[in-house]
């Protein structure tokens, strides 16, 4: 038999033009008749890894997961792409499961999916003994870990799959593992040659942003405004939390369900159904939530309250954008969560698993901390390097930083880490510096401290931010105890001695938290109008077929509808998603939609002669805030003069235009340039730096000259095409205004 193409299956079985990184090269791992260990990011494409081989290879492939939820909704999608496939599980009623397993001894199965339990079945055991299984496919493998975070004692009875089918090769797969649970794995499965496949953690679609807990609820009615036409999920810390948010929620006219172990099977099984199924939009839930969804088109991710690791954090944030799409992650950080999760932990009473538990807990304090950029740390947390200057996609990287005279309040903090005699954490500290009266702090005898109430002016937050950037500056460090006691480490006991001046950075907060065209990410400019009316028909279509909407078809494959203009079964055969069974079901409905809003208006087709990105003016969408920047600036008023028109600052009208020049507006830069001599010199500086990074640029010019002359002189360089390095000229004339 001939082995079919893998990169032809994909587009007739699954409707893809290319493979996402490491696919390929993983399905061919697995038809060489190789065991394979794959560590891919929620949203990575795990899933396709070893269903496209079960395509390619002659018997059954066996999936086992412990998601039961996750189960039917990739039936249902690989049904929909024309692949035999089934599952058997505790929700499945008996003669129904006997069903599905007379289907696969009768050979009629590709892919069938069980929950682990299931091989302690007696029964199941016998249906094994009769069939030819071709591969075997550990989803969420890291359960098999003690080591791991969810581990799962029936799969350690998945060894019974590697003896009773020794020449079938085994794929086990994971979004989260360290290199002990790896290896743990490859033990506890018997596959020591495994092929192992790490791909990156960067998910690169997803904006990272931190807010404060003050106001947190108008924040996140905003939020939620701002993301009207997605889905999203709000993770809170107790199931109290999950009852009250929905219903305040509902309060303000956003339609909201709760979502926590502690409500009723059915409830829960119902809840879960509306949100995939697009009935309700918003979620808000306990960790308890998520694990079983395979929807794709999660555009917002709130942590409400603060999670007690990254681990959980990245594994929760990872549902939003499976797509690809741009979406958000918000988390809202406040002392009050840090001590109500230090309160829980101290109640762990095994030693080792509570300092452990403390120690993850502190990462995730940092994490929220940061005056640096949120991807790379949490890259960093997961083993992986992050070479780029600047992610353009975490509130830090897009944010203004701004240096101020740390002299004097560092010298206090110092002063009063000192004087309470470095027993004790941040939290103290700025009590005494803020005059605080409370218990503990009388029975230390610290109000009476000359350092007590010298800080009063600055605000408790303001305060935890600069011993934060005073820890950066290697001036104050932490005990790794329980209590974070803060000391003064030499270096900050020689600033005080010499009492030397200090600047220090911070990053000034967006006053723009809208959604933001990502540079790097692929970006359409499609009509807004037909996607919706694309949309409603998708969600039809899933009605009659009571499935959700997503396995019709994908949000991208939505925008590229509204984008491209097909009006032939051949022009939309070339849509993403859109493979030979969807093509011959949907191609109807879906064109006579797309021609129906196109010809009243004139619209014919847009060819598809290039991958289309952020270039393709996204910018544009009526409405948005960079329209109204744009039209501003193209009118003939100044940079000033726009800022004081929208009331905005210049900093973030020179992040408009920026993004404007990014997308490929023309904006005519030339009267806001700085004088000739400056210009060459910015522009030499430019080169020398071979960078497009401000920080160097400025170290090499000096104080003499602002960010915002270094930001204005690059968005002009970047609408000639003039990149650092690349030859150009750096002295070239300024052009005529």
């Amino acid at each position: 038999m001939r082995t079919p193409d893998i990169h032809d299956l994909l587009k007739t079985r699954f409707g893809y033009d290319e493979f996402r990184p490491l696919q390929a090269e993983i399905i061919q791992t697995v038809l060489d008749g190789r065991d394979a260990l794959v560590l891919m990011p929620t949203g990575g494409g795990k899933s396709l890894c070893y269903q496209l081989p079960a395509l390619c290879l002659d018997g059954l492939t066996l999936v086992v997961s412990p998601l039961i939820a996750l189960m039917k909704d990739q039936v249902d999608a690989l049904r929909a792409n024309g692949v035999a496939a089934a599952f058997v599980n505790s929700t499945v009623p008996p003669h129904e499961a006997r069903g599905t397993l007379a289907e696969g001894r009768a050979g009629r199965l590709k892919i069938l999916y069980i929950a682990p339990e299931r091989l302690a079945v007696p029964g199941f055991r016998e249906f094994l003994g009769s069939v030819d299984v071709s591969q075997i496919a550990i989803d969420e493998a890291h359960c098999i870990s003690e080591w791991g975070h969810d581990f799962r004692p029936d799969y350690r009875n998945l060894h019974v799959l590697r003896e009773r089918f020794p020449a079938a090769p085994v794929m086990a797969l994971t979004a989260t593992a360290t290199a002990q649970v790896r290896d743990d794995i490859v033990r506890q499965l018997a596959i020591p040659q495994a092929r192992q496949f790490v791909a990156s953690f960067d998910r690169q679609n997803l904006t990272y942003l931190v807010r404060p807990k003050r106001g947190a609820f108008e924040a996140l009615l905003n939020l939620l405004r701002q993301h009207a036409d997605g889905s999203a999920i709000v993770y809170c810390l107790s199931r109290q939390n999950t009852e009250d948010l929905a219903a305040d929620l509902g309060d303000e006219g956003i339609q909201a369900l709760p979502y926590h172990a502690g409500l009723d099977p059915a409830v829960r099984r119902t809840t879960q159904e509306r949100f995939i199924r697009d009935e309700v939009r918003v979620v808000t839930a306990t960790i308890a939530f998520g694990m079983g969804i395979d929807k794709p088109d999660v555009r917002l991710i709130v942590h409400y309250h603060l999670p007690k690791t990254l681990e959980g954090y990245y594994q929760e944030t990872g549902r939003a954008g499976r797509d690809g799409l741009p979406s958000t992650c918000v988390l809202f950080y406040g002392a009050s969560d840090r001590h109500a999760l230090t309160g829980f932990i101290e109640q762990i009473e095994d030693e080792s698993e509570r300092a452990r538990a403390r120690h993850k807990l502190q990462r995730m304090i940092r994490y929220s901390q940061l005056q640096t950029c949120r991807r790379a740390y949490l890259l960093d947390y997961f083993g992986e390097a992050y070479d780029q200057t600047t992610c353009g996609g975490c509130d830090v990287c897009r944010s203004e930083r701004e240096e101020f005279d740390a002299t004097e309040i560092a010298q206090k903090l110092l002063s009063a880490i000192i004087r309470t005699g470095e027993r004790f954490g941040a939290a103290h500290v700025i009590q005494v510096l803020r005059g605080g009266r409370g218990r503990r702090l009388r029975e230390s005898g610290h109000h009476r401290l000359s350092v007590h109430g010298i800080a009063r002016d600055y605000e408790r937050d303001e305060l935890h931010d600069i011993v934060s950037l005073l820890e950066d500056a290697g001036l104050v460090g932490r005990s790794a105890d329980r209590y974070r006691s803060l000391a003064v480490t030499p270096s900050g006991r020689e600033f005080l001695r010499r009492r030397e001046p200090l600047t220090l950075t911070r990053v000034k907060p967006l006053e723009d938290d809208a959604p933001q065209p990502r540079p790097g990410l692929d970006h359409l400019d499609f009509d807004r109008g037909l996607f919706d009316r694309l949309r409603d028909l998708r969600w039809r279509l899933a009605q009659a077929r009571n499935v959700p909407p997503y396995v019709i078809f994908g949000d991208r494959s939505l925008q590229e509808m509204a984008c491209y203009l097909p009006q032939s079964r051949e022009a939309f055969s070339g849509i993403s998603g859109v493979g030979r069974v969807k093509l011959n079901e949907f191609a109807d409905d879906f064109l006579t939609v797309i021609r129906d809003h196109a010809e009243p208006l004139g619209l014919a087709e847009r060819p598809r002669t290039r991958r289309r990105t952020g270039r393709d003016r996204a910018t544009r969408r009526q409405g948005s805030t960079y329209r109204q920047t744009l039209d501003l600036l193209l009118s003939g008023l100044s940079i000033s003069e726009v800022s004081q028109r929208r009331q905005l600052t210049e900093a973030t009208i020179m992040s408009h235009l920026e993004r404007l020049i990014a997308s490929g507006e023309t904006l005519s830069l030339e009267r806001e340039l700085p004088p000739q001599e400056r210009l060459t010199r910015i522009e030499q500086a430019f080169a020398d730096t071979e960078s497009w990074n401000l920080a160097p640029v400025r170290d090499l010019l000096g104080d003499d000259f602002s960010y915002q002359e270094l930001r204005l002189v690059r968005a002009w360089l970047d609408q000639q095409g003039r990149m650092p390095g690349d030859g150009s000229d750096s002295n070239a004339e300024r052009p005529p205004a």
